[in-house]
């Protein structure tokens, strides 16, 4: 072969394999990132911690969240955090591939999940299940696959959980912290609105 095209090779090899592995690379630390709604610099700072199966979540993600963030999130009065504190191995994978979705589609895929959760966590194969939900997303198949056995996003997520374990003292899910201090209040929506009008006061 000549030498010429031995070096284009290489070149075109090395150019390729780098570009994918810089790809790989930079997917794990968007997955890994964390993941928040509104301004930073808003009065108040909101974080959740939750788990994709755990049925109080779901039900505060349906029915409280979209009145919270149509009346404080989008008018800059709190910047919402969401902390994956997943309680089984379903959540770790929705947990993993709603990260792997992108920052632009995660909380898409949250809302999805959770208005599905009593589908999908009772099918007689819920990991089949969420891997459909995952395709109607606009995942591919392939992403699918190299995303759900990325060892370095699943445990990140775990190692987070934990530390988030110890540092919020997380009992339960959902749990809510407010301005850093742990809200103990009921998980409606009017007790919850008292409680970050109180703030905003």
């Amino acid at each position: 072969m000549n030498l010429k095209y031995i070096y284009l090779f290489i070149f075109v090899y090395n150019f390729f394999y780098t570009e994918l592995v810089s790809e790989n690379i930079v997917d794990t630390i968007e997955a890994l990132e964390e993941k928040s709604l509104g301004e930073p610099d808003a009065p108040i700072k909101m974080i959740e911690f939750a788990s994709l199966t755990c049925g109080h979540c779901a039900r505060f993600h349906n029915e409280v969240m979209p009145a919270i963030k149509e009346k404080y999130i989008n008018n800059g009065k709190i910047f919402f955090i969401y902390k994956d504190f997943p309680l089984d191995k379903f959540a770790l994978k929705a947990s993993i591939i709603s990260r792997c979705s992108g920052n632009k589609n995660y909380f898409s895929f949250l809302d999805v999940f959770y208005k599905k959760q009593a589908s999908w966590t009772r099918s007689q194969d819920p990991f089949k299940s969420l891997l459909k939900i995952a395709k109607v997303g606009g995942l591919k198949d392939e992403e699918i696959k190299v995303c759900v056995g990325n060892k370095s996003i699943e445990d990140g997520l775990l190692k987070d959980r934990l530390k988030s374990s110890k540092k919020y003292d997380i009992t339960a899910t959902p749990t809510i912290y407010l301005n850093g201090k742990k809200y103990t209040g009921d998980l409606t929506l009017e007790a919850l609105e008292l409680k970050i009008n109180s703030l905003l006061n």
